[in-house]
Protein backbone atom coordinates (compact mmCIF):
# COMPACT_ATOMS: atom_id res chain seq x y z
CA UNK A 1 0.00 0.00 0.00
CA UNK A 2 3.37 1.75 -0.48
CA UNK A 3 1.73 3.89 -3.37
CA UNK A 4 -1.52 4.30 -1.71
CA UNK A 5 -0.15 6.63 0.37
CA UNK A 6 2.64 8.30 -1.87
CA UNK A 7 -0.43 8.90 -4.39
CA UNK A 8 -3.06 10.51 -1.31
CA UNK A 9 -0.45 12.52 -0.42
CA UNK A 10 -0.20 14.54 -3.66
CA UNK A 11 -1.33 18.15 -3.67
CA UNK A 12 -4.52 19.05 -5.76
CA UNK A 13 -6.15 16.10 -3.87
CA UNK A 14 -6.29 13.78 -7.18
CA UNK A 15 -4.22 10.63 -5.12
CA UNK A 16 -7.41 8.62 -4.36
CA UNK A 17 -8.43 9.16 -7.93
CA UNK A 18 -4.92 8.14 -9.19
CA UNK A 19 -5.25 4.74 -7.27
CA UNK A 20 -8.32 4.00 -8.48
CA UNK A 21 -7.53 4.27 -11.74
CA UNK A 22 -4.25 2.02 -10.90
CA UNK A 23 -7.00 -0.69 -9.05
CA UNK A 24 -9.10 -0.61 -12.18
CA UNK A 25 -6.01 -1.78 -14.11
CA UNK A 26 -7.05 -4.93 -12.68
CA UNK A 27 -9.94 -5.51 -15.22
CA UNK A 28 -7.78 -6.16 -17.89
CA UNK A 29 -4.21 -7.80 -15.89
CA UNK A 30 -3.57 -10.01 -13.48
CA UNK A 31 -2.39 -8.57 -9.67
CA UNK A 32 1.08 -10.23 -9.94
CA UNK A 33 0.98 -8.23 -13.55
CA UNK A 34 0.03 -5.36 -11.76
CA UNK A 35 2.12 -5.32 -8.85
CA UNK A 36 5.12 -5.94 -11.15
CA UNK A 37 4.06 -2.46 -12.69
CA UNK A 38 3.97 -0.64 -9.96
CA UNK A 39 7.43 -1.46 -8.12
CA UNK A 40 9.24 -1.14 -11.80
CA UNK A 41 7.36 2.65 -12.05
CA UNK A 42 8.27 3.60 -8.53
CA UNK A 43 11.85 2.43 -9.36
CA UNK A 44 11.71 5.10 -12.58
CA UNK A 45 9.76 7.38 -10.19
CA UNK A 46 6.16 7.84 -11.57
CA UNK A 47 3.31 6.65 -9.65
CA UNK A 48 0.13 8.16 -11.34
CA UNK A 49 -2.15 5.93 -13.34
CA UNK A 50 -1.55 6.38 -17.12
CA UNK A 51 1.83 5.43 -16.49
CA UNK A 52 1.41 2.65 -14.98
CA UNK A 53 -1.60 1.57 -17.63
CA UNK A 54 1.86 2.44 -19.98
CA UNK A 55 4.71 0.23 -18.41
CA UNK A 56 1.33 -2.53 -18.43
CA UNK A 57 0.64 -2.91 -21.98
CA UNK A 58 4.23 -2.29 -23.00
CA UNK A 59 4.96 -5.33 -20.72
CA UNK A 60 1.50 -7.43 -22.69
CA UNK A 61 3.43 -6.70 -25.99
CA UNK A 62 5.07 -9.60 -27.69
CA UNK A 63 9.10 -8.47 -28.47
CA UNK A 64 9.37 -7.85 -32.29
CA UNK A 65 11.74 -10.18 -33.56
CA UNK A 66 15.08 -8.86 -35.52
CA UNK A 67 14.27 -9.66 -39.74
CA UNK A 68 16.80 -12.19 -41.31
CA UNK A 69 17.65 -11.04 -44.97
CA UNK A 70 19.27 -14.50 -45.11
CA UNK A 71 17.88 -16.09 -48.69
CA UNK A 72 16.34 -12.72 -49.52
CA UNK A 73 19.97 -11.50 -51.66
CA UNK A 74 18.04 -8.95 -53.50
CA UNK A 75 16.99 -7.16 -50.59
CA UNK A 76 20.52 -6.96 -49.76
CA UNK A 77 20.98 -4.54 -52.39
CA UNK A 78 18.56 -2.40 -51.56
CA UNK A 79 20.10 0.97 -50.68
CA UNK A 80 17.30 2.96 -48.86
CA UNK A 81 18.00 6.26 -48.27
CA UNK A 82 17.49 7.77 -44.46
CA UNK A 83 14.53 10.02 -43.78
CA UNK A 84 14.27 13.00 -42.35
CA UNK A 85 11.75 13.19 -39.46
CA UNK A 86 12.62 16.00 -37.45
CA UNK A 87 10.10 18.86 -37.22
CA UNK A 88 12.69 21.91 -38.26
CA UNK A 89 12.58 22.81 -41.95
Amino acid sequence: MFLRRLVETEPGGLGTREFIGVLRLLEGCSWQRLQDAVEHALDIGVHDADAIRLIVEHRRQAPVALCSLDGRPKLRLVDADRNELSARR
